[in-house]
């Protein structure tokens, strides 16, 4: 967010806390912001925007000071997929004179730390917003054209109902790729390293997921247990239904599942969220 912010030239100064010093030196290498520093009282105090991007755990440990610090008429917000939850929490605390616009950007890969960031992330991604009723109106359109400005188009909606949609398409698969993938590893017990060397690219792409950051995902599993239990359900009702269909014979009934979500697919790289290239246009 730091360059991309810096490459449409978006602030005036920027500048970013990180607790650890070897991500700090990383940053002061990039050259990324105008300050860099261990502590976030240092920083806040005069911004008229904090982001909050940590691990959602962490971001609920720490809201209340963060908060306390900001100046009067600032704007806070943050990059957690989870929204309602780290919602009601804020709300416990947040002054009249804050604005809180909770903000979840649809764009990320498997890596984590300042090296892994590159200012082309938001490019013609979503980014969701979930103000409350009362927001303040001028707060919320800055915000917007912040993301705007750095490529992302811009939803507005609200927080229930962001994160039923992102335990879908997000926290779900991610569940299932680390459940398959932990399948694997004890299959190789079995298989001699044969699940490992014959990896096709279906497998290959659940490791990708797999991969990601397990801190952060164990808090959005967590923080949004309700709308990734309804989900599972879900998936566990479908799955059985296909495991019967297999056991019987049933070939109309897979053929028409596949069918169906393969024109999912279709929708999804018309509408610019992805590529038909070969492996989804990754390199591996």
């Amino acid at each position: 967010m730091a360059r991309a912010i810096r490459a449409h030239n978006m602030a005036e100064r920027l500048s970013i806390m990180d607790i650890s010093s070897e991500a700090r030196g990383v940053l002061r290498t990039l050259d990324v912001a105008d300050d860099i520093t261990d502590e976030y009282k240092d920083i806040i105090t005069t911004a008229d925007l904090v982001v909050l991007a940590t691990p959602p755990g962490i971001m609920k440990q720490i809201g209340s000071d963060v908060v306390s610090h900001m100046k009067s008429g600032a704007t806070l917000t943050d990059v957690a997929s989870i929204k309602l939850d780290i919602a009601k929490h804020f709300t416990a605390f947040m002054r009249d004179d804050i604005a809180l616009i909770p903000g979840h950007p649809i764009a990320g890969t498997e890596n984590s730390g300042p090296a892994a960031g590159f200012a082309e992330l938001f490019q013609d991604r979503w980014c969701i917003l979930t103000p409350d009723d009362h927001v303040n109106s001028q707060a919320l359109e800055k915000l917007q054209s912040l993301w705007e400005g750095i490529g992302s188009q811009v939803a507005i909606m609200d927080a229930a109902r962001h994160d039923v949609v992102l335990a879908t398409t997000s926290h779900v698969p991610h569940l299932i790729a680390y459940t398959l993938v932990g399948t694997a590893m004890d299959m190789e017990t079995v298989t001699r390293n044969d699940v490992v060397k014959y990896s096709a690219g279906g497998f290959r792409d659940f490791t990708r997921i797999a991969a990601s950051d397990p801190q952060m995902w164990r808090d959005v599993f967590l923080q949004n247990k309700d709308g990734v239990l309804e989900v599972v359900d879900r998936f566990i009702e479908d799955l059985s239904a296909l495991k019967r269909a297999i056991r019987w014979d049933d070939g109309d009934t897979l053929m028409e599942h596949f069918s169906k979500t393969r024109d999912i697919r279709r929708h999804i790289v018309d509408a610019g969220q992805d590529t038909d290239k070969p492996d989804f246009g990754r390199e591996s």
